[in-house]
């Protein structure tokens, strides 16, 4: 594993260079914030009076279009969702990229799968932070940072590598670290830990628990503090301590609850369907199913949204969260 932190970066390939943030959501806000803040030229890319305009203006951005954001820059960073970059690449950008221009990413998606094509005149790296981009500004007012990836899938400058670590410096990342990968690593794991742990898996574990205790006839609101409500004080435990850490933070009868009775859960069968998930991130069938539904306008997406919204868990969770003060009402 190769590792960079400050004193590891040089950040002079930087000087003299525009870099165009493209996009504003969570990561583009943060992200651009950052690298200004930290003295890169920074100038964001945006569909022209869209829905970001005037928040990247109120917070003191320059803000410009995608064409000519991408006529002025010397380092392209795309932040746009991985369903509509292809489409932004082809039509507002590419005709004005240059050779020796870097195009630059989050997520390895688009370049990964072959849907983003630069000529081999330009540089093609990712930086990466490991956490959302309200943690990546946060952490970096507070004089710190989160952790990275770096990844050069083309090299055309002979300084792609010292380019990538030097914007992720400018986020924080590298007080934290930033580890070296490739952009199908990240890609796939990132595509797989999303799908079978963070989200998939996370929310069905959460909602099977939750039905399990009302289905037996327990009260769903105390389910709801069983088996949703406490997962963030354990997933902070282990964000923190690690596994051990967390057993030696609860109690004896937790402990041995969990080691002797989640084999009972997480069985070979789940095993299995978690190397499903992997095969077909690899073999490109998620790739091809998620451009389809994005064909019909996420006319699936919307509907599985919408059945979910109905689920008791989260029907009662937003009351609980309200009556317990931990969510506004909207």
């Amino acid at each position: 594993m190769k590792m960079y932190y400050e004193s590891d970066v040089n950040t002079d390939a930087l000087e003299g260079k525009t870099v165009a943030v493209m996009g504003y959501g969570s990561q583009g806000r943060a992200q651009s914030r950052n690298m200004a803040d930290s003295g890169v030229n920074v100038i964001v890319g945006l569909r022209e009076n869209g829905n970001s305009w005037n928040l990247a203006k109120e917070d003191g951005m320059i803000v410009k279009t995608f064409s000519d954001a991408a006529k002025e820059a010397d380092i392209i960073h795309i932040l746009l969702p991985d369903e509509i970059q292809e489409k932004v690449y082809n039509e507002q950008i590419a005709p004005y990229v240059e050779a020796g221009n870097t195009i630059s990413f989050s997520h390895g998606y688009n370049i990964h799968f072959g849907l983003i094509k630069p000529d081999e005149d330009v540089n093609i790296v990712m930086f990466a932070p490991k956490g959302p981009g309200s943690r990546v500004r946060t952490t970096y007012l507070d004089g710190f940072g989160i952790p990275g990836l770096v990844a050069i899938e083309q090299d055309a400058t002979g300084d792609a590598l010292q380019l990538a670590l030097g914007m992720a410096k400018a986020c924080g990342f590298t007080k934290a670290g930033v580890i070296e990968t490739t952009f199908k690593e990240e890609t796939e794991t990132d595509l797989f830990g999303e799908q079978a742990v963070l989200c998939g898996g996370l929310t069905a574990l959460i909602n099977a628990g939750f039905q399990t205790l009302v289905e037996a006839g327990y009260q769903p609101e105390i389910a709801y503090f069983e088996t949703c409500h406490e997962v963030k004080l354990i997933v902070d435990d282990i964000y923190e301590h690690g596994f051990g850490g967390m057993w030696k933070d609860v109690s004896n009868t937790a402990e041995y609850g969990g080691l002797t009775r989640r084999d009972y859960v997480i069985t070979e069968e789940t095993k299995k369907g978690m190397k499903k998930v992997l095969s077909e991130i690899q073999d490109g069938t998620f790739k091809k199913q998620f451009a389809d539904e994005n064909a019909t306008d996420a006319a699936n997406l919307k509907e599985m949204r919408a059945a979910e919204d109905q689920e008791t868990i989260e029907v009662v969770g937003e009351r609980l969260r309200k009556a317990c003060g931990l969510q506004k009402d909207d």
